[in-house]
């Protein structure tokens, strides 16, 4: 069964407000729907990413470039045909965009394979589970938000059915955001998953004072401790000072820079993200490095795709998406067959492939190509 023709159309959702983390700001839900067809008539069809920006340049990339490579390929052989596409990124170019537009690829060609044989890609992974605890990233910085609307807050992804929250800090000194984390912990109670993450917004000093102001608060890991330009060296110093797992990954493309962080001893977890590091074919690449290093895996992002690799690995852990409705339509709307959480719990869905049925009007309406 061989590659007839990829078709991908970019996303932009504008957002009712702005939602800020230490460093960034997001004002618009974007990504990518990517559609595979094959000469047997098979259809896949997923989504990845949450391109802000980028997302016109992506498809233009699959278009151009790596739909010519991989037309008329068998979609069974995937490593193969990663290979052709990662053969790109040799030249001097925009690597991280490149990655980002084959792991649309990939992922389609992996729905594709499990829908030719009518198996889930958990399953094509070796299927460890069926079901995830299921946590939100909240905890995002606004104008006028006061303590007790994080308390508010921590209490609305618990009625949700949330099982945790990953929180934003970073933003502030260590001692007010250690002060916005103890009152989510008390609002949450104390069987509610708690991590943070400083999107890399913390000197080596300040990360590791927040760390001992939070140690009491049992928080699952602190992610992306550290500025950006010496982050694993700089991590594995606050990894050494704090009995607070670390956690890094999502600013990797390739599975050599997760190897990068495993060498350094700068992580506890790592959160490589699919669909900015080439797709499920190096994501598989990047789980079993973690494995042999005894790390467990996390994913940034991404639910519909992170459920199946997540389950799919022994060593995988929470499945994250944005239970506020305003920061996530997509997850609200486009995945019109999502799965349900509850009790903290998201089962991995079940149909062929990433099992995905995506609302075709909402795509209409919001396409920016």
């Amino acid at each position: 069964m061989r590659i007839h023709s990829l078709e991908a159309i970019p996303v932009e959702i504008p957002l009712t407000r702005n939602f800020g983390g230490s460093t960034y700001a997001v004002l618009s839900r974007c990504t990518v729907i990517t559609r595979l067809r094959t000469d047997a008539g098979l259809v896949s069809e997923v989504y990845n990413g949450d391109n802000r920006r980028d997302g016109r340049e992506i498809v233009r990339v699959i278009h151009a470039e790596l739909a010519p490579c991989v037309r008329g390929r068998d979609v069974f052989e995937r490593e193969r045909i990663w290979e052709a596409m990662f053969a790109l990124s040799h030249a001097q170019r925009d690597r991280k965009l490149l990655l980002e537009a084959i792991a649309c690829v990939d992922c389609a060609i992996w729905d594709a394979v499990g829908k030719a044989e009518g198996r889930s890609v958990c399953e094509l992974l070796g299927g460890d589970r069926r079901a995830l605890p299921i946590i939100t990233i909240g905890g995002y910085y606004r104008e006028g938000k006061t303590l007790a609307d994080v308390g508010r807050e921590l209490e609305a992804y618990r009625e949700a059915g949330m099982a945790g929250c990953k929180f934003k800090v970073g933003g502030l000194s260590p001692a007010d955001d250690a002060a916005r984390v103890a009152v989510a912990r008390r609002a949450a109670g104390p069987d509610f998953v708690l991590a943070v993450d400083a999107n890399r917004g913390w000197s080596v000093d300040d990360a590791i004072a927040f760390a001992r102001l939070v140690e009491p608060l049992e928080i699952r890991w602190f992610e992306e401790p550290c500025h950006w330009y010496d982050d694993a060296a700089m991590m594995a110093r606050v990894r050494q000072a704090t009995r607070i797992p670390i956690t890094a990954g999502q600013s990797e493309i390739t599975s050599h820079g997760v190897r990068r962080l495993l060498d350094a001893g700068a992580v506890d977890l790592v959160n490589f993200d699919a669909s900015e590091g080439g797709g499920v074919t190096e994501w598989r690449r990047a789980a079993a490095l973690c494995a042999a290093a005894g790390v467990q895996m996390a994913h940034h992002e991404e639910p519909q795709i992170a459920q199946h690799l997540l389950a799919g690995v022994p060593h995988g852990t929470y499945v994250e998406c944005f239970a506020d409705p305003e920061r996530d339509p997509v997850w609200q709307a486009l995945w019109a067959n999502r799965p349900a959480v509850k009790d903290g719990m998201l089962e991995v869905a079940a149909g062929p492939g990433f099992g995905l049925e995506l609302d075709s009007a909402m795509i209409r309406r919001y396409r920016c190509d």
